[in-house]
């Protein structure tokens, strides 16, 4: 949390009311009988995490309120997992310094539209977290035209610089590298005959998918009924 372009409020998913449906919603996704449950942690912290989830299994490790263990280490257990998996990538991130750098030296009107998307976007996140229940705001996160927006985002700034340096397409590229190294695990991970589970947050989701839906070799399976 805190760490997105897009600024949001935490849901409270510690409420005995979530908490239920949190449960619940773990086990309709374990019901899918997964092989492997992938996370979106760093992959130098795997031994710690799976130290965690090892504690939790024998009962000693409560569930703090993030998606890597209210549904990553839920999901595992009622699977009979041993061990959890990342597939993160953290060697690239969204190279974007350059791009503000420029955009401000050259009063760019893209960034001018940039500001404007986020800042709607901030508000309808504020407004759907206040007004909607949690299987709604699942359901929303994972909706086809957000994320088509979502990934928008990064066209809106894409021509900045161009024909001079390309800082905007040099910071797009960042970000989809990024994504096509985490889809390249998830690719690793899935053998013959796996059944994989990805958590992840929803800017990466949104690429993750459309790399799915082109990959003649994997076959997905909308999460929305689960919800």
């Amino acid at each position: 949390a805190g760490l997105d372009v897009v600024k949001q409020k935490d849901e409270d998913v510690m409420t005995a009311e979530a908490q239920a449906y949190l449960q619940g919603l773990s086990e309709r996704l374990a019901g899918f009988r997964p092989t492997r449950v992938l996370l979106e942690y760093a992959p130098e912290e795997d031994a710690a995490i799976n130290q965690r989830y090892r504690d939790y299994l024998a009962g000693t490790f409560e569930l703090p309120a993030n998606e890597i263990y209210q549904l990553g280490f839920r999901i595992a257990k009622a699977a009979g997992h041993e061990r959890v998996y990342t597939f993160d990538n953290r060697d690239v991130e969204w190279q974007a310094e350059a791009m503000f750098d420029y955009a401000k030296a050259h009063d760019s009107p893209e960034m001018n539209a940039f500001n404007e998307i986020i800042q709607s976007f901030t508000e309808e996140d504020a407004k759907a977290r206040a007004t909607l229940p949690l299987a709604e705001l699942l359901r929303r996160a994972n909706d086809a035209e957000l994320e088509r927006r979502n990934m928008d985002l990064y066209l809106a700034t894409n021509a900045i610089g161009a024909g001079d340096g390309y800082a905007g397409a040099a910071a797009a590229a960042s970000w989809w590298a990024r994504n096509f190294r985490m889809y390249a695990n998830i690719q690793r991970l899935a053998e013959p005959g796996e059944r994989i589970i990805a958590i992840g947050g929803a800017g990466h989701m949104a690429i993750l998918k459309q790399l799915l839906a082109i990959d003649g070799r994997l076959e997905g399976e909308a999460v929305e009924s689960y919800f």
